[in-house]
């Protein structure tokens, strides 16, 4: 494997949001969306589903809300296994919250739905088809941005088991239906900058581009765990600490796949702070990613 990319196992983890109102987010995120509380203190809040953390919401009622223009966050993705799951999340986010929708795409490769949370912050619920149907071209995914109706999506896919308790999933080998982060999309001021530190210096490889507008990466031939776009932000600077984008997680599969991260950065000069299990750098224009490994699983004594 080569040590200039990541490795195919790459995956995204948690999103952090610095929020002005806990409660809010709290309730939006749970009762809206659908994730469940699996972390509380009085500051943080971490939900997610079936034990895995998708969203981490860090009070800080000091900070204002970023300006127009300013890079940062664009979308956290959520992604759900099936077409069921997802339509009910959907759903009990149209019949509770349905201010809050913003759209909905096919976009070849998956099925998308698009809200704001109360403080504004982006969020994608999605499923993707079987990578069998996704179509490549010179080593770039074919996606587009088309039509997708979201009552006939829900009259062909919501299931009333799921209307009741859209965290049963549905019946699988498992008996749920996973829910991840499947992808991060960020507002950045530059695709050429962006192309260098994520590509050239982190590591994600090049799925798709839009010319100077938008460029998709990712690791192991996904369609893409990064969007990158400049559609409210072309020219953007080093970001403020604001509220809105705290951190995105990257979880890369061995301690030395992270070691060999961290040397790589290094070598491109950037600061990157490292104690071992987890790794931080910034993107050009503040954004904090945060590198950890999977963690290892306990070894069993066999009798």
């Amino acid at each position: 494997m080569s040590t200039n990319i990541l490795e195919p196992a790459t995956r995204m983890g948690t999103v952090t949001l610095r929020v002005a109102n806990l409660d809010v987010m709290t309730s939006y995120y749970q009762d809206v969306v659908t994730l469940d509380i699996l972390s509380q203190t009085r500051e943080t809040v971490t939900l997610g589903r079936f034990g895995v953390p998708i969203v981490n919401l860090e009070y800080a009622p000091e900070l204002q809300h970023a300006a127009p223009g300013q890079a940062g966050l664009f979308h956290t993705a959520i992604l759900f296994e099936t077409q069921a799951a997802l339509a009910a999340a959907v759903y009990s986010v149209a019949t509770k919250a349905p201010s809050t929708f913003t759209g909905s795409s096919d976009h070849l490769v998956s099925q998308a739905f698009y809200f704001n949370d109360p403080e504004g912050n982006g969020i994608e619920l999605y499923w993707d088809r079987d990578r069998t149907a996704w179509s490549w071209t010179h080593g770039s995914v074919e996606m587009a941005t088309l039509y997708l109706d979201p009552n006939t999506f829900l009259e062909e896919h919501l299931s009333p088991e799921l209307v009741d308790d859209p965290r049963r999933g549905d019946a699988g080998a498992a008996g749920v239906a996973g829910v991840t982060v499947g992808h991060v999309h960020l507002s950045i001021g530059s695709i050429a900058q962006a192309h260098d530190f994520y590509v050239t210096q982190l590591g994600f490889e090049q799925t798709a581009a839009y010319g100077p507008s938008a460029l998709f990466v990712s690791a192991g031939g996904y369609h893409h765990h990064m969007g990158l776009n400049v559609w409210n932000s072309a020219g953007a600077g080093r970001r403020q600490r604001t509220l809105g984008l705290g951190q995105v997680d990257v979880i890369v599969p061995t301690t030395d796949a992270l070691l060999q991260t961290s040397e790589r950065l290094v070598t491109f000069g950037h600061d990157v702070r490292h104690d071992g299990q987890t790794l931080f750098v910034d993107d050009p224009w503040g954004n904090l990613i945060r590198l950890s490994a999977e963690p290892e699983l306990p070894v069993v004594a066999l009798a």
